[in-house]
């Protein structure tokens, strides 16, 4: 899938490749874990513990050029599967045992507690989220069935581009779909998809989520100047797809989308919260919930989930193995988790309790 050069690029990066078309990397946040040194927004939102989450990806192909990538002209893209497939069990097994390797370095660093350490060599959760487009690997039910059986979350995030995969797709904890624009041509601006028919398959895909009983959410990255308008039509697709949560999280100003967006571009978090406040008011189904200033992201959730004690966004990790979403799976969110600061974001690190 990739070639010999774009391989050699992603290993100088801390990727580890596994077979012929998966890739895992030590995310920032669960180096920030085992430092002790705060967790990621999953945390603060669904109370996944960063030091036992995995990201990886089941392919590192992709149908879109999305000018917000980090992705450079190295990485592949295509419409449909051209590989051969790698067993589900070798990617799943391979993926373990690279990321554990990865961990192997942290045992010198005395800022890394050893308890915290021996944690993070138990996966606990994986997010399907790293790079490419992990949904179209043909295993891909497989592969997340395996994770099941071990009592593994997934969070997987797919481009919306292939509705049918999104259909036949086996239960994940929490489905992500990225909508990076309100309308058919700024999509096609902002994403530069292969497809002809993306718009189309956007579409179906909104219908798609909106029949999944595990969790959903859409996530916009939030390019300033460039997709922060239309609110109306962002809640008309959202209200199509009628799913659980909404992230609305900035562009960083990383990667290879250094060559085609500017820093501007970015937003701070300030700017996050205000097209957020914008997006709430013309949702009625909805609330702000919550926010993670380092990651410059806030959270809406559907009002269904704010009972008499307050709001269960957080996951039932055990209820969830039980019954993988054929019967509410929501935990209570911590108190301290829930509201809007509108602080800044000049390198703010926030300290979570283990």
């Amino acid at each position: 899938m990739i070639t010999k050069g774009h391989r050699e690029e992603l290993e100088r990066q801390q990727y580890r490749i596994v077979g012929e078309h998966s890739a895992v990397k030590v995310c920032h946040w669960t180096k920030q874990a085992l430092r002790g040194q705060g967790m990621c927004y999953k945390f603060t939102f669904y109370g996944i513990r960063s030091h036992q989450c995995m990201q990886m990806s089941t392919s590192l192909s992709c149908a879109n050029r999305c000018v917000f990538c980090w992705r450079g002209t190295k990485a592949p893209v295509s419409k449909e599967w051209r590989w051969g497939v790698d067993d589900a069990e070798k990617v799943f097994e391979g993926s373990l045992l690279a990321h554990k390797k990865l961990l192997t370095g942290f045992g010198g660093n005395d800022k890394v507690k050893k308890t915290i350490l021996e944690q993070a060599r138990q996966v606990k959760h994986v997010a399907l989220s790293l790079t490419g487009e992990p949904i179209i690997y043909p295993k891909i039910n497989e592969f997340v069935k395996l994770c099941n059986k071990e009592g593994i979350s997934t969070f997987m995030v797919t481009n919306g581009q292939y509705p049918e995969a999104i259909r036949d797709l086996s239960p994940v904890t929490q489905l992500y779909m990225s909508l990076d624009a309100p309308t058919k041509d700024l999509l096609k601006e902002i994403d530069i998809p292969l497809f002809a028919d993306f718009w189309e398959r956007m579409e179906k895909s909104l219908d798609y989520l909106a029949e999944k009983k595990h969790r959903t959410c859409i996530r916009i990255t939030l390019i300033k100047d460039l997709n922060d308008n239309s609110l109306e039509e962002y809640a008309k697709h959202i209200k199509r797809a009628d799913v659980d949560f909404i992230e609305v999280k900035a562009y960083m100003f990383i990667g290879e989308s250094r060559q085609r967006l500017e820093e501007k571009n970015m937003p701070l978090h300030e700017e996050v919260v205000e097209f957020t406040k914008r997006l709430n008011d013309v949702l009625e189904d909805y609330d702000i919930v919550s926010e993670h200033i380092p990651s410059r992201v806030v959270m809406l959730a559907k009002k269904k989930y704010h009972k008499k004690d307050g709001w269960h966004t957080w996951i039932d990790f055990e209820e969830w193995n039980r019954s993988l979403g054929n019967k509410d799976y929501s935990a209570k969110t911590p108190a301290h988790f829930v509201g809007i600061s509108g602080k800044g974001t000049k390198d703010v690190l926030e300290k979570e309790e283990f």
